[in-house]
């Protein structure tokens, strides 16, 4: 079988490269992928600002499809089941790993990384990282369970309780699927900011109590209006630009926590560091997700995936497929393809 896979070699085009699908060892099934969308990565990767993928590199990490070949000692899968993939390679030897932490592996990688992207016709993954996707999941909705996943591990780093008030700075993809899982973790109320009217539209009917227009509002301001000037108890910057991160931080009351989920193309940026002492907040990270694919699956009864997708694709159409994931003049939320 011959397999096409988008690639970037140069900021700003992605190409369809062709070569054959690798025989699945013992523990592996091949997909023939039916539906992969755009990530936010993807997009720092098409403009050569990555920071864990430079150039050339592979595209896509979010797909769903059916298994075409299994090796002889899986088990849990059979040629024709509809699936959908956690894109992540952990060691399975170092202690994070023996002690079922695998997303604090020590070798911790993504197939991206590695040269193996799901912008492509074929996927080739281990069988301890498929999972099989509810009927009625299409391949489309059945491709976005892995930015579901990440929100999910996201919203379990922030400890989100019930009747929390919770602000979200971005309503791209992940920050919509935040503001869903803090809906149904219990939040009471939950404001979201974003430059973006469609994106913002959009947060209302994921979830979201309030939403406010960067361009002419604060979400600092809004934070402290709807609390009695106190703050609310969870952040989450879903940008990765050292604007929202100072928003995220100065939107928490005292004791407050900040989880920070978007990329950061510039390495290194300044924070309002008197306010760890003063307020004595905490700033985490969340990447990726460690066994949240099953909770994503589950809630996907409650959580319309497919309101999300706004453009299609054709995969030979890849590069435009991006340039208008990157347009905000084509509105776009989730983008996918389709080989």
């Amino acid at each position: 079988m011959k397999n096409r896979m988008a690639v970037v070699r140069t900021a700003g085009l992605a190409e369809l490269v062709e070569h054959d699908v690798p025989m699945a060892s013992a523990t592996q099934a091949v997909i023939a992928i039916r539906a992969s969308s755009i990530c936010g990565g993807d997009l720092h990767i098409y403009k050569g600002k990555h920071p864990s993928a430079p150039l050339p590199a592979a595209l896509g990490h979010e797909l769903a499809g059916d298994v075409v070949a299994i090796g002889a000692e899986v088990s849990s899968l059979a040629v024709g089941d509809r699936v959908t993939v956690e894109p992540v390679i952990a060691c399975g030897r170092c202690p994070s790993c023996r002690q079922g932490k695998y997303g604090y592996c020590d070798n911790l990688s993504f197939h991206y990384r590695q040269g193996r992207g799901a912008m492509a016709d074929y996927f080739l993954a281990d069988e301890r990282y498929v999972y099989k996707l509810p009927a009625h999941l299409s391949y489309e909705e059945g491709a976005l369970i892995e930015p579901l996943s990440v929100a999910v591990h996201a919203v379990r780093r922030a400890g989100i309780g019930l009747g929390d008030k919770v602000a979200v700075i971005g309503a791209g993809p992940i920050g919509l699927l935040v503001t869903a899982v803090c809906r149904q973790a219990g939040a009471a109320e939950i404001l979201v900011s974003d430059i973006a009217e469609a994106r913002l539209e959009k947060a209302m009917q994921m979830g979201a109590t309030m939403i406010v227009d960067a361009r002419e509002g604060s979400i600092v301001e809004a934070a402290r209006a709807s609390s009695g000037g106190r703050g609310v108890e969870r952040s989450f910057e879903c940008v990765g630009s050292e604007e929202s991160l100072e928003q995220s931080m100065r939107s928490l009351r005292k004791g407050g926590v900040a989880t920070v989920v978007g990329i950061f193309e510039e390495p290194s940026v300044r924070v309002p560091a008197t306010l760890f002492v003063s307020q004595e907040i905490t700033v985490q990270g969340s990447q990726g997700y460690c066994w949240d694919f099953e909770t994503a699956l589950g809630l996907t009864t409650a959580i319309d995936l497919g309101s999300l997708i706004s453009h299609v694709f054709d995969l030979s159409e890849v590069d435009r497929a991006l340039k208008t994931a990157l347009d905000p003049r084509m509105r776009p939320i989730k983008v996918v393809l389709r080989p």
